[in-house]
């Protein structure tokens, strides 16, 4: 890899550090200890923590339990999704507004409880259809999402990530569905999650710190890094999950990392030094 890390003091002096799930801190229920103790001697020293994932296949309660399971300890207010964006945007600017999701029934219901008006994808027309990360999906959803679009529906996607990693390899995740709907219909969503402004809007708001004040840690480039190098955050990459070395070298400078670390556990050593 000819990427050179420059002066890393800077990490050290952040309010909040910020952190991509899949990938970067577990690989499915395969859980990097070193992770876990990052955290925590971040949290020992008076730091700020977020869990952000674009993996809107699940919410909140979801992850909160997942996270607990897997040792991290993390609170309510700690813990954001794309689908939480997607939530927010339709609630300030498309209010009342008829949406067809395709999603995981638990996605689906969650944007249900959230007083989202969510409609059956059998109807004539709706105002708003959305595609998601859907494990569950069928053709039959997907031939609904596709007509509806072509029959003048605005087009939405709660992320872009093309593959969700996970212990056994990747598997398709939001940005494969809408690549599906998009070569169907010719529309391409507008879409949430990381790297779009949207998301760092909503963490400046929800945490009351400003950009400066950041750091940035995810496994992929065009999401987790390209949030910070599009908006002017600090952002490390970490190598656990879909990013190779040779990646980081043909990268745009839009998806360009500050640093490249090896995994977390470099990071917790330049910052905290050996504490075994």
């Amino acid at each position: 890899m000819e990427f050179k890390n420059p002066p890393t003091q800077a990490i050290k002096d952040k309010e909040l550090y910020i952190f991509d799930m899949d990938g970067t801190i577990y690989l499915g229920y395969n859980v990097f200890d070193f992770a876990i103790k990052f955290i925590n001697d971040l949290r020992a020293a008076g730091k700020k923590v977020l869990f952000f994932t674009n993996n809107a296949s699940h919410t909140v309660p979801f992850y909160i339990e997942k996270l607990t399971k897997l040792g991290f300890s993390p609170k309510k207010e700690e813990i954001m999704t794309s689908g939480d964006v997607t939530k927010v945007f339709l609630h300030r600017h498309r209010a009342g507004k008829s949406v067809y999701l395709v999603g995981t029934d638990e996605l689906v219901a969650d944007f249900k409880n959230d007083g989202i008006n969510i409609v059956d994808g059998d109807s004539e027309k709706v105002d708003i259809v959305i595609t998601s990360f859907d494990t569950s999906m069928t053709y039959h959803k997907m031939d609904n999402a596709c007509r509806l679009v072509r029959n003048g529906s605005e087009y939405l996607s709660t992320h872009p990530d093309f593959n969700c990693p996970t212990e056994t390899g990747f598997i398709p995740d939001s940005g494969a569905i809408a690549a599906f709907v998009t070569a169907s219909t010719g529309k391409v969503p507008t879409y949430f999650g990381k790297p779009y402004v949207e998301t760092l809007d909503m963490i400046c708001e929800a945490t009351g710190v400003k950009k400066d004040g950041m750091c940035l840690f995810g496994d992929r480039l065009y999401t987790d890094i390209a949030l910070g190098a599009r908006n002017g955050v600090m952002s490390v990459l970490v190598l656990t999950g879909e990013t190779s070395a040779d990646d980081v070298d043909r990268a745009k400078p839009e998806e360009r990392p500050t640093y490249v670390f090896d995994s977390l556990d470099d990071v917790d050593r330049l910052m905290f030094g050996d504490k075994e």
